[in-house]
């Protein structure tokens, strides 16, 4: 600053020295300040929604609209894959596809004939129920002998679980072998309370039937009793 400037103001060169710092520095900082706090441009992101493959959308899983925009497409896989468990249905005579099929819990047997192909023509039906519900482990037998006298208006018919019993009336479900207790077993065809206890016994050893047929090593029961219990029982 000039000397003139300095004597009328009274100021030292140490004085000036440390107004200039201060200046700088606020101007500095008045700089930053400014430039921090501009104005900027912001872009909306970008969703990319995963396209869903052709077919999938019919077999339980969401489409994308209705899991709506905020749920990730591999999450939606992940739930549809936790969906209800399947259950394991032996069908077998006159249908086109005899066999093991697998269903989603809680189908009827109008879904196994499906599963099935569908029954042969000519078979009679009639008595099949196909509004039942479906147990896993069970068997269904399509055109089998018609059912005896005295099964009731609520029991499996003819070609059904419980076809093929001679003699007395047939439970109106099968009976499973892994549940059933001494005396629901007594009310099957040619079980009394010896072989049911045998039946029983069995169970307990080998902890469990895994199939129905494994009722063949279960003392008392021959080929002739397995062939009229094997409709009637389930696992």
């Amino acid at each position: 600053m000039p000397l003139w400037l300095q004597a009328r103001c009274g100021l030292e060169r140490r004085s000036v020295l440390a107004l200039s710092v201060v200046l700088v520095v606020a101007a500095a900082f008045a700089v930053q300040h400014f430039w921090t706090g501009r104005t900027q441009s912001v872009r909306p992101p970008e969703v990319v929604r995963a396209a869903v493959p052709y077919g999938e959308q019919g077999q339980g899983g969401r489409t994308e609209e209705e899991r709506g925009p905020g749920v990730p497409a591999g999450a939606a896989k992940a739930t549809g894959a936790a969906g209800p468990p399947e259950i394991v249905v032996d069908v077998g005579g006159k249908v086109r596809e005899p066999g093991i099929h697998r269903l989603p819990s809680g189908s009827r047997v109008a879904d196994a004939l499906r599963a099935a192909g569908g029954v042969k023509p000519g078979t009679n039906t009639d008595g099949l129920n196909r509004a039942r519900f479906l147990v896993d482990g069970e068997q269904v037998v399509v055109g089998g002998p018609a059912p005896v006298a005295g099964t009731g208006a609520g029991g499996t018919a003819a070609g059904g679980p419980a076809g093929g019993a001679a003699g007395g009336a047939v439970p109106a479900a099968p009976v499973s072998l892994n549940t059933a207790t001494a005396d629901q077993l007594d009310t099957l065809p040619g079980v009394g309370p010896v072989l049911a206890q045998h039946i029983i016994d069995y169970r307990t050893r080998q902890g469990g039937f895994r199939s129905v047929d494994e009722l063949r090593e279960v003392n008392g029961i021959g080929d002739r009793r397995f062939a009229d219990l094997r409709n009637l029982v389930r696992p």
